[in-house]
């Protein structure tokens, strides 16, 4: 499902998911929103664990998940046997995690990067492709 990108974030993440939802959607692209939905304090694992399983699953191909720090959802994240997180507050990160690791989700720390910085790291991870070769041997050897 290319053309939905699903989306979370926490209270801390709710400004710049709400930012970039419209800027997705500019660019052609549906948004799966997994909440939250405001900036009250809620616990980061009730919004992460639906959207990566959900791409764990296969319903989406990637998404794009925020907290304060990014740490938080990407640790939820990962917890999916078949997501690959990658924390990222560049835009140089965001094409290497999917170049190098084909990373199918990625965190954005909304407490430290602007919605400018965040609008590249998007873009950056949207342009990219999974290089594969040497790269796709080492992630094969990520599951358990």
């Amino acid at each position: 499902m290319k053309n939905i990108i699903p989306i979370a974030s926490d209270h801390a993440g709710y400004i710049l998911k709400e930012q970039l939802k419209p800027y997705l959607e500019s660019k052609g692209y549906e948004i799966k929103d997994f909440g939250c939905y405001s900036e009250e304090s809620v616990d980061y694992p009730d919004m992460i664990h639906p959207i990566a399983k959900a791409v764990s699953d296969g319903e989406f191909d990637f998404g794009f998940i925020m907290c304060g720090s990014g740490n938080g959802v990407s640790m939820v994240a990962n917890k999916y046997q078949n997501v690959r997180c990658g924390l990222c507050w560049k835009a140089e990160l965001a094409s290497l995690a999917k170049q190098h690791n084909n990373a199918n989700i990625i965190a954005l720390p909304a407490r430290f990067i602007s919605f400018d910085e965040a609008k590249e790291i998007v873009d950056a991870y949207l342009s990219a492709d999974f290089e594969g070769g040497r790269h796709e041997r080492r992630v094969n050897k990520i599951k358990i």
